[in-house]
């Protein structure tokens, strides 16, 4: 797959995204928190990037679009609410594999709804220019994102007013973490 097509690099993010699932599945101790901050980090980096630059982009292209990126924003909101659960928790407590099982779930429907519902769409109604255009604002977006889940915050004015404020935040707790010998999240 091209990075350099956002639709391309948005699905080749959605296969990492179950390979790390897979990873936090397989790992035990403090490797299992060391993998779900790896899944969490790029969820929270995925999605931002996602509300700042394609989904704005669908709403105003796309015939419906404010109806499929809505849908979208409701899902992306549920999985943000349970990441920041499970970013609180212990990833080793009783409790946690549940909770982990119910995001998996939500993100692999939310991410098979964006591939099916907006991202063929987009492919359609957009020029190879278009595509690469967007893919270098998602690369940005993403180098600029919280590395944590905050919900509420889903629209591109929201993530441009808070994002980089958040994410100065989230890259110092991280920096402070990893100071401490403490993962970066999952252990709450």
């Amino acid at each position: 797959m091209r990075e350099n097509d956002v639709i391309d690099l948005l699905i080749q993010q959605h296969a990492l995204i179950r390979e790390l699932f897979d990873e936090v599945d397989r790992c035990r101790g403090k490797e299992r928190k060391e993998a779900f901050s790896r899944l969490a980090r790029m969820l929270a980096v995925h999605e931002t990037a996602e509300e700042e630059i394609v989904h704005p982009y669908a709403r105003r292209k796309l015939v419906g679009g404010d109806a499929i990126v809505d849908n979208r924003l409701q899902e992306e909101e549920e999985a943000k609410e349970l990441l920041c659960r499970l970013d609180e928790m212990d990833a080793t407590a009783p409790g946690f594999t549940q909770e982990l099982e119910r995001l998996r779930a939500a993100v692999f429907a939310h991410a098979a709804a964006e591939e099916r519902y907006e991202f063929s769409e987009l492919k359609a109604c957009t020029s190879e220019g278009q595509r690469r255009a967007m893919a270098v604002g998602v690369k940005a977006a993403e180098a600029v994102a919280p590395t944590h889940p905050h919900p509420g915050v889903t629209s591109p004015a929201e993530n441009i007013l808070m994002g980089p404020p958040l994410a100065i935040m989230d890259r110092a707790r991280d920096l402070i973490r990893k100071a401490m010998g403490k993962p970066e999240s999952g252990e709450g």
